[in-house]
């Protein structure tokens, strides 16, 4: 089989894909107010996307999550699900969402082909959840988390980012879930992309966070199937749930970062923290051969960085975009 490789000898074989720039949330670490939206024309068809996943199939790639914004708005989305999980060596579909749609959504998008979904929540009160996400769909998230459960989406991983004064005093009560609920909750420290959101956001570090959540049981390692990122899981003593950390800020990844990002205008992007891109879109709207696609990909995935400089606290200032328009 064919592998594809960056220039640090890392084996890239993961591509995150934004199906779309627009979301129905407003969460304060992501868009933040007013941003203007891309037009129909800008967005890449999912014949394009198709495209895209078979040459980088081809490749090496065998795992694809579909993000956003939030991908559920797109019509359809189940139809390009079904595209993707027919081309040879794609062996993983997996989703990133908010949650707010899944409860009518679940059902067909796993008879369509994919695997497992990741659910954005970062609180648990409903006063809280408005201020966080800008509208009061609590009850959706939680009704969607079910329905993915039921759905057979497992496992469904819980995704809180932790907010020093706004929710990290919630961080014991999303712990207790994975003892009560079976809940995979993965802690998620923030990074700083310059959003304003509501005063000024702080990253809690993971150390902290594992300090908090300790009163409930000592943790231990969990080895068992973790996914495809970079999070470390540990599992209380008796619980059928998992925790999980990513650790962006106090410990970064790059050195066994996998992955390769698609924007949703069409921008092959190597890293989430530096605006280097490659643009795909306007090659396959000209009519470029595989081989012509292959050396794009491969331009991209050279351009990958040994590692990020988020440091002091601050997103460098080459992050132009933020994160709803990347598809994090």
């Amino acid at each position: 089989m064919t592998s594809l490789f960056d220039s640090y000898q890392r084996q890239i074989n993961y591509l995150r894909i934004s199906v779309t720039d627009l979301c129905n949330l407003n969460c304060i670490y992501c868009s933040s107010g007013s941003i203007p939206r891309l037009s129909h024309d800008d967005i890449l068809r999912y014949e394009e996307i198709q495209r895209v996943v078979q040459v980088a199939a081809s490749m090496g790639i065998n795992k694809v999550r579909l993000t956003g914004g939030e991908p559920l708005v797109r019509p359809e989305l189940s139809k390009l699900i079904s595209m993707l999980a027919q081309i040879k060596g794609i062996d993983d579909i997996s989703l990133t969402s908010n949650g707010t749609l899944l409860s009518k959504f679940a059902k067909e998008l796993k008879e369509a082909g994919l695997k497992r979904v990741n659910i954005s929540l970062d609180t648990l009160k409903q006063d809280r959840f408005k201020k966080i996400a800008g509208r009061g769909k609590l009850g959706d998230v939680l009704s969607g988390i079910e329905a993915a459960y039921h759905a057979g989406l497992a496992p469904v991983k819980i995704n809180m980012v932790v907010l020093r004064g706004i929710n990290d005093d919630e961080t014991t009560d999303f712990a207790r879930m994975s003892i009560e609920q079976g809940w995979h909750v993965r802690f998620i420290e923030f990074m700083p992309f310059g959003t304003p959101g509501f005063g000024a956001l702080e990253t809690v570090p993971t150390q902290e966070i594992k300090e908090r959540i300790q009163s409930l049981g000592k943790l231990e390692p969990y080895t068992g199937p973790t996914g495809n990122g970079p999070a470390r899981y540990y599992r209380f003593p008796g619980a059928r749930g998992t925790i999980g950390f990513i650790t962006p800020m106090t410990e970064h990844f790059c050195h066994s970062c996998n992955r390769l990002r698609i924007t949703s205008d069409g921008q092959l992007r190597p890293c989430l923290l530096a605006d280097d891109e490659v643009n795909i879109k306007e090659a396959l709207r000209n009519g470029a051969t595989t081989d012509e696609l292959k050396r794009i990909i491969q331009q991209a995935v050279t351009l990958k960085r040994e590692e990020h400089h988020l440091t002091g606290g601050i997103a460098p200032e080459t992050v132009n975009r933020p994160m709803c328009q990347i598809g994090g």
